[in-house]
């Protein structure tokens, strides 16, 4: 049974910085893709950053202060977020895409204000 699970979500003051990890587990193989999605409230999930095979993608409001990254045993995925705005509070969704099937955490709350 493949699980994802997230870690690192909380509050912080506009300008802060926080840091996601993810780590697939239940599984020998690595996922060929992971990334990160969030959902604010009254809003649709959308598509934060992803990383696979070493190439990154990032959603446009999010290019130039988030960076994704794999662990070297390639089953972690960190979401480093730096100057952090009211508008990146959501909940944060961690993603693995595995044989084809994708798996996703229960998801780990940020909270941007002051």
């Amino acid at each position: 049974q493949v699980q994802v699970v997230e870690s690192g979500g909380g509050s912080v003051q506009p300008g802060g910085s926080l840091r996601l990890s993810c780590v697939a587990s239940g599984t020998v193989f690595s996922p060929s893709a992971m990334g990160w999605y969030r959902q604010a409230p009254g809003k649709q999930r959308e598509l934060v950053a992803t990383i696979s095979s070493g190439v990154t993608r990032y959603a446009d409001s999010v290019k130039g202060r988030f960076t994704i990254s794999r662990g070297s045993e390639g089953k972690t995925v960190y979401l480093q977020m730096n100057s952090l705005k009211p508008e990146d509070t959501a909940v944060y969704y961690c993603n693995a895409v595995l044989k084809l099937f994708d798996y996703w955490g229960q998801g780990t709350q940020v909270t941007v204000s002051s």
